[in-house]
């Protein structure tokens, strides 16, 4: 079971925020230039809360609300759900599950190292299992 550390190392530490007084048309935005579903909400270098296309869908547009004129604080998601860099790919699946949640930002201590998709750690888990079978494949071939 690989760590979502090494999982981070090979995809990149790169983490695209927005401050949270940005509108939500800022962020969405910004999501759609970096093709990205989530943004870290960061004053300074704190994670303040997380924004998504989820939260955009349910509480602007669904509400009848102005993406120019609504903030991302007032949508955002927060406390933020965060996972540890020595977690298990397998084990921050579950807890992206359990919490129905698509997109979480890693963390150790109050620094944000950066941040995993569902589909960042289902691509990991196959990689992982295409590797076990050809070294099963391998082994049975001896």
């Amino acid at each position: 079971m690989d760590t979502v550390r090494k999982l981070l190392n090979v995809k990149g530490q790169g983490l695209w925020s927005i401050v949270p007084d940005a509108s939500v048309y800022d962020a969405i935005e910004m999501m759609a230039d970096k093709g990205c579903g989530a943004l870290a909400v960061m004053t300074g270098a704190d994670l303040v809360g997380i924004i998504s296309e989820r939260d955009y869908a349910r509480k602007v547009i669904l509400a009848g609300r102005s993406s120019k004129t609504t903030l991302v604080n007032e949508i955002m998601t927060a406390p933020v759900i965060t996972g540890s860099p020595d977690a298990t790919v397998e084990g921050c699946l579950a807890l992206m599950t359990d919490k129905r949640i698509r997109h979480l930002p890693i963390t150790e201590g109050a620094t944000v190292l950066g941040m995993v998709s569902i589909g960042d750690l289902v691509k990991a888990i196959i990689a992982e299992q295409k590797f076990l079978i050809s070294q099963l494949e391998s082994y049975i071939k001896q």
